[in-house]
């Protein structure tokens, strides 16, 4: 059974479905330790915010499979599944949804990244990460990602 709104204390609206989104993320780890972040473009939901690389996760899809098209489609990479480890989530509410945002880790990729979506890269040292400004579902990654780096 689909969980209400009423069911979930914050909630935007007593009796309405929580819409909850799974979305996927790589920490892109280059051979110099830095981490890949992109910029969100204007026109699109936090613009202007910096997020690991990824995409929402569609019906009928493993979130290594939408991990990979997401890649290719926002970078222009090619990832194999066997280059993909996971590594953290984290579980957030926004004001009209939810996210589970799945973070793995990927030092192995074929291709240089490029900016295919009008977005701006960063390839990010780890002290430098939290500095970035970014989505409160990634926050808790970037701790967790400069502990491991």
């Amino acid at each position: 059974m689909a969980a209400t709104g009423a069911d979930i204390p914050g909630a935007p609206a007593a009796g309405l479905p929580v819409a909850s989104l799974p979305v996927v993320c790589a920490a892109l780890i280059d051979a110099d330790g830095r981490v890949l972040l992109t910029e969100r473009p204007a026109g699109k939901p936090m613009a202007g915010l910096w997020e690991f690389p990824g995409g929402k996760i569609v019906p009928g899809e493993t979130p290594e499979a939408a991990l990979i098209r997401e890649l290719k489609e926002e970078l222009g990479i090619d990832v194999a599944e066997s280059c993909l480890s996971p590594f953290a989530f984290t579980s957030h509410r926004y004001e009209d949804f939810h996210v589970l945002l799945l973070l793995y880790l990927c030092r192995r990729w074929q291709g240089m990244a490029v900016a295919r979506e009008g977005q701006k890269l960063a390839w990010v040292r780890k002290e430098k990460l939290g500095t970035y400004a970014m989505p409160p579902a990634d926050k808790p990654l970037v701790v967790m990602l400069q502990d491991l780096l």
